[in-house]
């Protein structure tokens, strides 16, 4: 069967689930356990990057603009953790507070009862009524309604994030990303049972993570952010694992200024999992009728 017509028989399925009483008829999906693993009925699905903000009055790693998203579409919310003074694990991508927030300086240098007071700004630098949000609270909020991949910033405890994962009991809806396979293989030791977003470009990358003791069966393979290697996905497809191809950036771009039926493409080209900062665009060609 062809990506488009699996992705819009996907949509009918998750619908009937949710008029038999199954779970929340507002948001589009409960993200089960095996939703990181490739199967031949595999759904081609786009991850939000950094959780959304490419849209007014939505700022980046906001829960907020994950139930944006969550409401008009299956979606999986990439998004970023850093480290507060007082060790609370908190949502915001860069080091400082100054661009997506009403604050400045350090995250690490702020304590968590000072962050609470700031409100986070869309990409346009406006000042929402959005607050910023600790890791807990989004998990807990996304359970049967996203899943989620945690990009687990510089200086943040792998530890920690797991940790927390395993006390919300996301564990069926969490992947951690990971940039090494040290850090994966580190992950993959502190709980066998988490999926791990892998960067696997290439047959090197992919052994690498196998000889630190890195399975198969918990890996989400990050296939880089040019148009993918319809080889290489069949390679990494036969062995059960998803492939993530980063169009955040340049493809983006591409498709924006070409046109959004390229997102189809590299679906085809064997792409399962669209890591994007347009992720409604992107989730609309795939339904487009080929």
């Amino acid at each position: 069967m062809r990506p488009a017509f699996l992705f819009r028989l996907a949509l009918l399925a998750l619908a009937l689930g949710s008029l038999a009483g199954c779970r929340s008829s507002r948001y589009f999906f409960d993200a089960p356990a095996a939703y990181f693993r490739y199967s031949s009925q595999t759904v081609p699905a786009v991850s939000a990057h950094r959780g959304g903000g490419s849209y007014p009055g939505y700022p980046e790693n906001c829960t907020e603009s994950f139930r944006m998203l969550a409401k008009r579409m299956p979606v999986v919310i990439e998004c970023d953790i850093r480290l507060t003074r007082d060790s609370v694990l908190v949502l915001m991508h860069d080091e400082t507070l100054d661009r997506t927030s009403t604050g400045a300086g350090p995250v690490q240098a702020q304590d968590w009862q000072a962050l609470r007071s700031l409100r986070l700004e869309d990409h346009e630098g406006q000042a929402t009524r959005y607050g910023i949000p600790t890791l807990e609270e989004a998990l807990r909020w996304g359970r049967g309604k996203v899943a989620f991949t945690l990009d687990v910033k510089r200086g943040v405890p792998y530890e920690r994030v797991v940790e927390l994962v395993q006390r919300t009991g996301s564990q069926g809806n969490a992947a951690i990303i990971t940039y090494q396979a040290d850090a994966a293989a580190l992950v993959h030791r502190l709980d066998p049972s988490l999926m791990i977003s892998v960067t696997v470009r290439n047959e090197a990358e992919y052994e690498r993570h196998r000889a630190l003791g890195v399975p198969d069966s918990v890996m989400v393979a990050f296939v880089g952010t040019r148009a993918p290697d319809p080889a290489f996905c069949r390679q990494l497809h036969s062995k059960g694992i998803r492939c993530i191809l980063g169009t955040l950036g340049n493809l983006d771009q591409m498709a924006e200024a070409q046109g959004d039926h390229l997102y189809r493409e590299w679906v085809q080209a064997g792409a399962d999992l669209l890591s994007s900062d347009r992720p409604l665009e992107a989730w609309r060609a795939l339904q487009a009728p080929e």
